[in-house]
């Protein structure tokens, strides 16, 4: 099973990244752990500067903007 993290203090930016995320776990059925980190001191281990931010399987894949469904799709599906 796959974890994914998304990295976030709760902008709409990264509320719409746990939407998309969710929404393609659903779609493709996928086994996929999901947490949402809203901690700053948590979100500085991941050295990240700008959020939101995904997280999968503690290597961060995106940063800084909402990523596309497909994007999404490659991270979990691989």
């Amino acid at each position: 099973m796959k974890t994914v993290k998304i990295l976030g203090t709760g902008c709409p930016k990264c509320k719409q990244t746990i939407e998309r995320v969710n929404a393609v776990i659903k779609e493709d059925h996928l086994d996929v752990k999901v947490e949402k980190v809203e901690d700053i001191m948590e979100i500085m281990k991941y050295k990240v500067l700008s959020t939101p931010a995904l997280v999968v399987d503690g290597e961060v894949k995106v940063k800084g903007r909402v990523p596309r469904p497909d994007e999404i799709r490659k991270y979990l599906e691989n």
